[in-house]
């Protein structure tokens, strides 16, 4: 509890009003934060976990409700990827973080939000109409003298704060990720998404406050397919060490020229478990093959062959960089615990199974670890797991 406020008491009161939302909070780290006047979502550069920093004294005089409301608020923009991916290019963040605002307090209400707040039809916003999508408002937003440039383009902000606007939140530090990094933390909230909604829907309370429509369009981006090319590279960087030095060449964004700034090499020590029973069919090993040669762009591998033993004499680091064509080398059965043990043994930083997934559930991991399988033997998977499961399409 800071300055008479205790965060804990409010989320507790989410998880009996709001059970999708409280499954997002439990998967989001708080901290209490005075650099900030009021609250925001952002990412934990080093480990590229989100986390939501709040300021204890913008909260404490505030009314249940509204608490409700601002958490709920948060949450909302990661729902919607507005501090993840869709952000256009070219249009400075205040702007784009206002027309994030503008489409989510339409769900959330007036009366559930602080005073002020940027919402169609209030303050600033009277010719605006409700619930709409973040980039209708910013396609407004181009012809209203407060943002336009009156050439299609936006107007320079800089001296201006959210606060101007009815903007409550601050969402600093998307715009300093990478593009895999990007990619890491998109994949991380989908998942977090994911179990939300299966949570609520086996809730007795069911989705809270969220309307049909909105837990239908929810619904349907996580039935969205993922590219597992994609999810393969942001798998890779997510697993990968950091190691930091500081460096006074690369300046210190946010206290420049006082502290040195910080160097970041990212070194992945990933396991590819390959599944060469006689079950995986030649197409899919090719699949397999074929994209790991892309990724050994992105780092270094070491590949286990496996059926129902690992083919240790068979194991090979995949260098970065280096190009290679597929191979069977076994015709067994399939045992997951073979490669589990393996992996568990070493010093690795993930673990990516390559298979058809007809064997019985494996033994716990160490790292983290993704299963890879052609679409119709993930729809007949023969064990439940919590971890991430991609289906792909195998060309015959």
């Amino acid at each position: 509890m800071e300055n008479g406020f205790d965060l804990k008491l409010h989320l507790h009161r989410l998880l009996s009003d709001e059970p999708f939302f409280s499954a997002i909070s439990r998967r989001v780290n708080k901290q209490a934060s005075r650099a900030l006047p009021t609250a925001g979502v952002t990412v934990d550069k080093d480990t590229l976990q989100f986390k939501m920093l709040y300021n204890p004294d913008f909260f404490k005089d505030m009314e249940e409700n509204k608490i409700k409301g601002v958490l709920m608020h948060e949450f909302y923009h990661l729902i919607f990827k507005h501090v993840t991916s869709r952000k256009p290019e070219n249009v400075p963040h205040l702007v784009w973080n206002i027309a994030g605002d503008l489409a989510i307090n339409s769900m959330i209400g007036a009366d559930n939000l602080p005073e002020g707040c940027c919402i169609p039809g209030g303050k600033q916003f009277e010719d605006y109409p409700m619930g709409k999508t973040a980039e209708f408002y910013l396609e407004m937003m181009k012809d209203d003298e407060q943002f336009g440039d009156g050439n299609g383009g936006f107007k320079d902000l800089d001296g201006q704060s959210g606060s101007d606007f009815g903007n409550f939140d601050d969402h600093s530090g998307w715009d300093e990720l990478t593009d895999d990094e990007r990619q890491m933390v998109e994949e991380r909230a989908k998942d977090i998404m994911e179990k939300a909604a299966k949570e609520a829907n086996n809730s007795g309370r069911g989705w809270g406050s969220v309307s049909s429509g909105i837990k239908k369009e929810i619904m349907e981006r996580l039935k969205t397919r993922v590219d597992w090319k994609k999810v393969l590279r942001a798998f890779v960087g997510a697993a990968q060490r950091a190691d930091k030095s500081n460096t006074m060449r690369r300046i210190n964004r946010r206290f420049p020229y006082i502290h040195a700034g910080r160097k970041v090499n990212r070194v992945a020590n990933i396991a590819i478990s390959i599944d060469q029973s006689g079950s995986v069919s030649d197409s899919e090993l090719n699949a397999f093959f074929n994209e790991l040669n892309k990724l050994s762009e992105l780092a270094t591998f070491t590949v286990i062959p496996f059926d129902t033993k690992v083919a240790e004499d068979k194991v090979y680091t995949w260098k970065k960089g280096e190009k290679r064509k597929w191979e069977r080398v076994m015709y067994g059965g399939t045992c997951f615990n073979a490669p589990t043990d393996y992996v568990n043994k070493g010093n690795f930083d993930g673990h990516i199974v390559l298979t058809d997934l007809q064997a019985p559930k494996p033994k716990s991991s160490r790292c983290r670890r993704m299963w890879m399988a052609s679409k119709s033997n993930v729809d007949h998977m023969p064990f439940k797991t919590q971890e991430r499961v991609i289906a792909i399409d195998v060309k015959q």
